[in-house]
């Protein structure tokens, strides 16, 4: 399950380093890499495929205390593209960080 975990977690953090380098905000890079740093520390391993984590938490940060209204400057379907994933699995994963992180 470690090897496992540890795929998951590179492939993770390469998509998100993808998404990064093509939308660039570095404060919001920071805050995404400590999100998943707190993520993977849990003892829940996560269902699904990293690039739809990914994309939730970029999701999460984008509408982090307000009214979610998608990520600034990203359509919802060139984030789905980008991604490789619908914004129904978004937005599910953007709700299930904000539950484990306890915000």
């Amino acid at each position: 399950m470690k090897e496992t975990s540890t795929e998951f977690e590179r492939l993770f953090r390469e998509h998100l380093a993808r998404y990064f380098a093509k939308y660039p905000d570095g404060a919001m890079q920071t805050r995404a890499a400590n999100a998943l740093q707190l993520i993977h520390a849990s003892d829940k391993p996560l269902a699904g495929r990293p690039e739809g984590w990914a994309a939730g938490i970029v999701y999460f940060l984008a509408n982090r205390d307000r009214q979610a209204c998608g990520v600034p400057g990203v359509l919802n379907s060139e984030l789905e593209s980008f991604f490789g994933v619908t914004m129904g699995t978004i937005r599910r994963r953007a709700a299930r960080v904000e539950r484990l992180l306890n915000v």
